[in-house]
C-alpha cells in the first residue's frame, strides 16, 4: 500500500538538511530502485522553486510498504529525523486515484 511522509522543518534547519541530504536522497534512491517510490520531495517556504537561504518548511513522500508499522519505521529511521531538520512527521495511509 501507498503512505503518505509528511514532515514539517524545525526552524532554521537549513544548514542541517543540506549537510543530511546525501544519505536522506541514498535511502530515497534505494525506494527508488525497488519500484516503491511514487514521489518525493521539499516544500520550499516561499514561492519559488530555489528558495536559497529561505530554506524549506518541510517534505512529502509517498512510497509503498507493506503496512503502516513498516512505513512508520522508515519514516522515523530518515536521517532528517535523527539529525534534527524535522521537528514533526505524520505517516497516513494513500490511495493513488490519479494519474491512472
Amino acid at each position: 500500500m501507498w503512505f503518505a511522509i509528511m514532515a514539517q522543518d524545525l526552524p532554521d534547519s537549513l544548514p542541517n538538511r543540506l549537510a543530511l541530504r546525501p544519505k536522506h536522497v541514498d535511502r530515497l534512491q534505494v525506494l527508488q530502485d525497488a519500484g516503491r517510490l511514487l514521489l518525493a520531495g521539499p516544500f520550499p517556504a516561499i514561492d519559488i522553486e530555489d528558495p536559497g537561504p529561505a530554506g524549506f518548511s518541510g517534505s512529502l513522500i509517498v512510497a509503498e510498504f507493506p503496512n503502516l508499522e513498516d512505513a512508520t519505521r522508515w519514516a522515523n529511521e530518515d536521517p532528517f529525523v535523527i539529525g534534527g531538520v524535522y521537528q514533526d512527521v505524520t505517516v497516513k495511509p494513500f490511495r493513488k486515484t490519479f494519474p491512472t
